[in-house]
């Protein structure tokens, strides 16, 4: 009976515990929310300016060989502290918005564990909801390291890159005009290239259209974006009414396909044939059912799972959470790889 009540009353701790994280995460995300609008605003402005200077430069193109030296020098400096600081605003919003993914999912799954407690779990629950979150927690930090990594070797490294080369440039306008001219135009494509590199790292990190539009828009979209940068052959077949789902499905589903594509992608680069990626979505009455099959060399399922790595795992958690199902077919040498899950949703739709 003492071991009882004991457990009661530590569930009743947690369940505390739990609705105080709840209302700070509350409240986080509100004031995330609040500095989300503010850098998009700050960015709409400085696309603005952008425009006057890519105007400004293009007028600095033509009249290279009559401008006095300092305005070119000047219009250029001018150039690349405006892209600084898109760069910079950007990795604010990108850093925002991971974060208001990371504090969405964390109340979604206090949510769970709070009426799993209560429900059924009993005296039993808190250790599980422990551990529940204790994965979610890992999982979000290595995928802000990933989302680190990914920010120094791409916009940050071309930064510096700009400093670099505007230096070069500087120099040479004393000594060889047209190899200057040269520069600039490498400067300028540069710069054109991160700033595509910058919005592909945007779309990856946190779609806008999944918020405005929905799952299937989304993901018709990143397929198409997809398959011209990378060369793979991807079909992507919707069966069933499209409609809006809730937010944290269409979450997890255009998760777990922009996972399961780009290791499809990534570990299969090196076959001597283009690689074709079949994407299925069947809307049941009750269910929705996934499917990705590729026709790459195929892997071992047990070391995958059993790998450092979180991506399958963590889908694969996620899904059985939500009471679904998650299932990969290959092998070594094999003739490709199936990956298939299906989650239950509700009829509601969201709006």
């Amino acid at each position: 009976m003492s071991n009882h009540l004991k457990n009661e009353d530590t569930r009743e701790e947690y369940l505390t515990f739990l609705r105080e994280k709840k209302a700070q995460f509350t409240k986080d995300l509100d004031d995330n929310d609040t500095l989300i609008n503010l850098q998009n605003s700050q960015i709409a402005k400085l696309n603005e300016l952008n425009k006057q200077k890519i105007t400004q430069l293009n007028f600095v193109k033509a009249q290279i060989d009559s401008l006095p030296r300092q305005d070119i020098v000047r219009t250029y400096e001018e150039t690349i502290e405006s892209l600084n600081q898109m760069v910079q605003k950007r990795s604010q919003l990108e850093k925002l918005q991971t974060k208001k993914q990371y504090l969405e999912e964390l109340l979604d799954l206090i949510e769970k564990t709070n009426r799993f407690l209560e429900e059924e779990m009993g005296g039993a629950g808190e250790e599980r909801g422990t551990v529940l979150l204790q994965k979610l927690i890992d999982a979000q930090e290595a995928e802000r390291q990933r989302l680190s990594r990914q920010m120094h070797d791409g916009p940050a490294q071309a930064l510096s890159n700009f400093v670099v080369q505007m230096e070069i440039v500087s120099r040479l306008f004393d000594v060889d005009p047209t190899r200057a001219k040269q520069e600039l135009e490498n400067l300028k494509a540069a710069a054109l290239n991160t700033f595509q590199k910058v919005r592909l790292f945007i779309t990856d990190l946190r779609p806008m259209m999944l918020d405005d539009l929905g799952l299937f828009p989304t993901l018709k979209r990143y397929v198409e974006n997809f398959q011209n940068e990378s060369g793979v052959d991807i079909k992507l077949d919707i069966m069933g009414a499209e409609r809006r789902l809730e937010p944290y499905i269409e979450v997890l589903i255009f998760r777990s396909l922009q996972e399961i594509i780009g290791n499809a992608a990534r570990h299969n680069n090196d076959l001597s044939q283009k690689l074709k990626i079949e994407v299925s979505i069947i809307m049941d009455s009750q269910l929705i059912k996934v499917q990705v099959k590729d026709d790459g060399k195929g892997f071992d399922p047990s070391k995958a799972m059993a790998g450092k790595g979180l991506g399958l795992k963590l889908i694969k958690e996620r899904v059985e959470m939500l009471g679904g199902y998650f299932n990969i077919d290959s092998r070594i040498g094999g003739s490709g790889t199936v990956v298939s899950f299906q989650i239950p949703y509700s009829h509601e739709e969201t709006t």
